[in-house]
Order: C-alpha cells, then structure tokens, then sequence
C-alpha cells in the first residue's frame, strides 16, 4: 500500500508517519517565502547591475534562486509527502543556498577592506576570498553531497551516513563563520583604535561609517543562527521530532534567509560605495587630490 502512495498520494490511506516528511507543508506559508524571495531577487537583480557589482550580485542571486527551488519543494511535498524527487527539491537547495549567500559577503567584505585600509587587517583582502570562501565551498560540497546520499539511500545505514555528512558540512560552515567573526571584530577594533590615534590616512574614504548602518553584519549573524538549527535539526536523522517541527522550522530558516537577504538588499554595499564616492567629491576642495583619490578608490570598489 505504501508504494501505491509514493505515486499517489491519499491522505485517509497513507499515515504520515512512514513519508518522507511527516506533515504537510503549509501551502500559503511557503507560498509568502516563495514570493519574498522573488522580490529579494528582483532587487539584487537591479542593484548589482545598477551598481555594476556583478560577481556579488552573481553569488547572492544563485543563493536567493535555490530558495526559490526549495520553497518549491516544499510545495511538491504538501501534493505528496511520501515523493522522493519533491523531498530532495526541498532539502538539497534550502541546505546548500545559505552558503551561496554567505560567500556573497565573504566576497564584499574582502574589497571593503581594501577601500577602508588593508594595513588593518591581519590577513590580506584576497585572503578573505581564499580562505573563506574556500570554506564555504567546501561545506557547500558536503552538505549537498551528503543531503543526497541520505535522501537516495535504500537502509538506515546509508541514510545516517548522508546525514552525518550533512551534518559535518553545517558544522565546518559554523566554525568557519565563528572564525570570521573572530576576524572580523579584530579588524573592526584595529580600524576605530588607527581612527582614534589618527594615524588612519587622511583621505581614507569614511567607508567604516557606513558599515555600521548596512546590512552584511546582520545578515551573517542571521545566517550563522540558522546553520546552529540546521544542525540541531539533522542531529536525530530525518526521523527526528525537530526535522518535522514545521513551527521551528518556519522560523528559523525561511524568515533568517529573508530578513538576511532584505537588508543585504536595503543597504546594498554597491550603493554604499556610489555614496562614499559623492561624499569624496564634496569633501576634497584641492581638484587634484579628489581627482587622484577617487580614481584610486573607485579602482579599489570595482573589484566588488
């Protein structure tokens, strides 16, 4: 009977218990996820070409896309809960988007420091690039490898296998991001202390002033949230009372994703840059140190 019900699905023939998800997904839930993406999406679209940073508005974009997928998923799963395909269009992109996202702001953060003063920051803007965004390829690799093995496995053994993989790929992308927090505040402090004694250059461009108010540092404590629940989520297995909590899981991925990605959006770094560029041209008095600042600066910001 139960086989009858991966094609068919029947709510007064086939229990819950044995589906690959054990409720059905609320349909005008994920439908309001759904459409708040497409309008995140909408407006990365319009600021990265507006403001020409293409390889961040690249990378966010893939992110809010493989939201996109998920929440479609997870509409397949309310039509049939016991569906292989719809189960693995709802894991695989909702596990793997977040680290898209996250190695968006890896990749901001590296070329703000390198408009702000690479002199204040112990490791290089490049290495930014290398090592983080490295790590979250990595754990990208992991947890979509291991979300497809447990989702195609035939027995428990293959199924906690994939899921000890997904697991280990959540748990790699928290610590990476706990360690780029760690250097992160440090590069902060270093900044503010050189503000302070002076001995931060004179034509450093105010960009350290619009940080505090935008919105990449919200949107990575937001995402790192989330990764802790994933984790705790995948820890029992599928068949956990977490992984089919759809209450706590209605809070803790789409809306940190969403409010993430909002003021990723609202305070897009390529409009605070376009921002501290008029701010320079008003600034500077003398025509030929403007001129040569803001080439140098626009040079530095391009490569966002």
């Amino acid at each position: 009977m139960l086989r009858n019900c991966t094609r068919k699905f029947e709510a007064d023939k086939c229990p819950l218990e044995y589906a690959k998800l054990q409720y059905r997904p609320s349909v005008v839930g994920n439908v309001i996820y759904m459409i708040c993406f497409f309008i995140l999406l909408g407006g990365q679209a319009f600021f990265g070409i507006r403001t020409k940073t293409y390889k961040y508005c690249a990378v966010v974009c893939l992110g809010i896309i493989g939201e996109i997928v998920g929440y479609i998923g997870r509409l397949m799963l309310y039509n049939n809960p016991y569906s292989m395909d719809s189960f693995l269009t709802n894991l695989v992109p909702l596990t793997i988007a977040p680290a898209l996202i996250t190695g968006g702001i890896y990749l901001c953060l590296g070329r703000v420091i390198t408009a702000i003063g690479a002199e204040n920051s112990r490791i290089g803007p490049k290495m930014y690039t290398y090592i983080f965004v490295g790590s979250d390829l990595f754990s990208l690799i992991l947890q979509a490898v291991g979300g497809a093995m447990a989702s195609m496995a035939t027995d428990k053994d293959g199924q906690d296998l994939g899921v000890r993989i997904m697991i280990a790929g959540l748990i790699f992308q928290v610590v990476s991001m706990t360690v780029f927090f760690a250097i992160w505040g440090d590069f902060v402090l270093r900044t503010r202390k050189a503000k302070m004694s002076g001995s931060l250059a004179r034509l450093q461009p105010p960009l350290y002033a619009h940080l505090r108010d935008d919105g990449l540092g919200v949107a990575t404590i937001l995402i790192y949230i989330r990764c802790i629940y994933r984790v705790a989520e995948l820890w029992g297995g599928f068949q956990s009372h977490l992984a089919n909590d759809e209450a706590t899981f209605m809070i803790f991925e789409g809306p940190m994703i969403i409010i993430a990605v909002s003021a990723m959006t609202m305070f897009h770094p390529g409009t605070s840059c376009s921002q501290v560029q008029s701010t320079l041209k008003q600034h500077f008095q003398d025509c030929y140190l403007a001129r040569h600042h803001c080439w140098t600066f626009t040079n530095r910001v391009s490569l966002l």
